[in-house]
């Protein structure tokens, strides 16, 4: 299985989802193929922000080698699953799906709510964690 994860700029939330996800496969001996990118550009080839690496590693996740990428329409041709943060990017990447076939892969991270973005709070990094990881988990149980 191929999963996306995109958030803004691919170096707060979705490079967090990418490694705890990533994480939490391998030690459940799963073989996913876990990435992450960006709706916007701006990092593309930058490592992710210095605070996501920090709570990752608290956790014993490492995402230090992650380079943000920008999500393209190409990419629905890779992933069985695009997990977006939020409603922009949702609608961000839904405006790039060409099919009704691409379209079923693109869905909120979270059910019924999105995972703010801590850029601009730093409080936020350990909630933002907390949350993604939980998500987490039960994506390894509904598609395990």
């Amino acid at each position: 299985m191929k999963i996306l994860m995109v958030c803004l700029g691919n170096i707060c939330r979705s490079p967090l989802a990418h490694g705890i996800l990533n994480h939490l496969a391998e030690e459940e001996g799963l073989d996913w193929t876990i990435e992450s990118a960006g709706t916007g550009d701006w990092h593309v080839g930058q490592s992710p922000d210095h605070r996501s690496i920090a709570v990752a590693q608290k956790y014993k996740v490492d995402i230090s080698q992650q380079k943000a990428m920008h999500f393209k329409p190409s990419l629905f041709e890779i992933y069985d699953h695009i997990l977006v943060m939020d409603h922009q990017n949702y609608k961000d990447v839904m405006a790039q799906a060409s099919s009704k076939e691409e379209k079923k892969k693109v869905s909120l991270f979270l059910v019924d709510d999105i995972v703010p973005d801590p850029y601009f709070d730093e409080r936020l990094f350990e909630p933002v964690y907390q949350m993604i990881e939980t998500r987490c988990k039960e994506l390894i149980q509904e598609w395990r």
